[in-house]
Parts: C-alpha cells; structure tokens; sequence
C-alpha cells in the first residue's frame, strides 16, 4: 500500500513572473492593492476637515452621490470583457490585468454596501469591506505565489488523494466552526493553519463554544478574554488601514453621505 503523504509546495521559480499568467496576476494584485490604499485614502482626507482642499466625491446636478463601487464595477466588467473577447498580447493583456486590480479595489473597498445596500461606509457595519479585501489579497497572494495544498505526485493513487482532500476540508470545516475563518480560509492552501485551528480556543460567540463550553466555564471565560484582546488588536489594525468608524448622522441624507 503506498501511505498517503501531505506536502505543502510552494512553485516560485527563478523565471517568477517571466510566464504571462504569473506576470499578469502579479499586476492585478499589486494594482488591487495600490488602488485601495488610494482610494482609502482619499475617501479618509475627504472626510478630515484638515484638508478642505481635497477633491470631493462624484455628484449629479440632483445631488445623487455615485460611490466609487460604480466605477470599480464599470472597471470589472470592461476588463474582463475585453480581455476574454479580444484576446490581447503584451502588454495590453497586463493593461487590462491592472484596470480589472484598480476595478475590483474600488468595488471591495464598499463590499459592506453591496450586503447592507445603503451607505454604511463610515460605521461598524462598513469594517466589513476592510475584510473583504485582506481576505480577497490573502487568496490572491497565495494563489500568484502558486501555493498548492496537494503535491498530486506524491499523494499516491486517486483514492489517497482523496481522502487528504476529505481531511483537509474537514480540518477547515471544524476551523468555521470555532470561528477560525481566516485560519480556514488559508488551511485550503496550507492545512497546518486549519489544523492548528482545531487546537485552538474557539471564539465565544462560535458554534463550537455554544455547544461545548457552558456558560461559567474556563474554557469559555479563556475564550472571551482573549478574543477580547484579539479583536482589540484587530480593530486597531483596521482603524489604522480604513479609518475609525463614525455614529452616521440621521439628519444626513444618503446622497450626502461620503463613501
């Protein structure tokens, strides 16, 4: 019987980026990340009244505000249409590869709007688009670094590759269930995050806590503080990156709203 053998690869070679795919994938995401933190930016100097001068938002003549989202979304959907249709060669094709990264920063960055649809930008609810793109540029690095669960060659026969695929979804399931999303997310690559996970304190407000630590427990009084703690590092990090959120001011319409 051939034992079944879990390897994590990583394929960057010394011609990174000398292939087209590799190449344009490495602009889209450098372009995904530069326009996010340009747009992050410009939307947190709107707001700062240190900085009057600072081009405002897009506004109709009847005070409709157009969110950036519309102009990631026209972005997307140009790029990806011409770069299926067309077919074109270097450097166009690394052309269109950017404007689809500047297309889809613009969109994730308001990702909270898509789900609430209304204007939540500046409010907890809109921390949810900051989410969005570390978990879009965590997929997206991995992927651009060719970072593979499975070495196929050394798993042994189809039945064996199956079942470390089985594993390992069920490693990233349990993950979920203990409120380890992002460890999930990235044990479909490397599974030792989703194994680690499965060690782990889960989250208080989980599944996984609700149904395994009682209400009084140390498990569950370990688990609040140090998520508290967790989330309060978290916070700061979005804070830093995306802005403190805003009370939104009910006497403020949505077109006047800045997102």
């Amino acid at each position: 019987m051939v034992p079944a053998v879990l390897t994590i690869r990583l394929d960057v070679s010394q011609q990174f980026l000398d292939t087209r795919a590799q190449r344009e994938g490495f602009i889209l995401l450098a372009a995904f990340l530069l326009s996010f933190l340009f747009i992050r930016t410009s939307a947190r100097l709107m707001r700062s009244p240190k900085v009057p001068w600072w081009p405002g938002s897009v506004t109709t003549d009847s005070g409709l505000h157009i969110h950036h989202l519309v102009w990631g979304i026209v972005l997307v959907l140009m790029s990806g249409f011409l770069r299926f249709a067309v077919e074109p060669k270097s450097p166009w094709s690394e052309v269109l590869a950017a404007c689809f990264g500047i297309g889809a920063a613009f969109t994730l960055d308001e990702f909270a709007l898509w789900v609430r649809l209304e204007d939540v930008y500046w409010s907890n609810e809109g921390r949810a688009s900051l989410d969005a793109v570390i978990v879009a540029t965590v997929i997206g690095g991995l992927v651009l670094l060719g970072m593979a669960p499975f070495d196929e060659s050394d798993a042994g026969p189809g039945l064996t590759l199956f079942v470390l695929i089985g594993i390992d979804v069920l490693l990233c399931l349990i993950a979920i269930v203990k409120g380890r999303m992002l460890l999930a997310l990235i044990g479909v690559f490397i599974p030792i995050t989703s194994l680690v996970a499965t060690f782990r304190l889960a989250a208080p407000n989980s599944t996984w806590a609700r149904r395994r630590y009682p209400p009084g427990s140390k498990k569950l009084e370990r688990s609040t503080a140090r998520f508290a703690k967790a989330n309060a590092r978290h916070q700061r990090f979005i804070d830093l990156i995306g802005g403190s959120p805003t009370a939104p001011d009910p006497t403020a319409s949505s077109a006047e709203v800045d997102g």
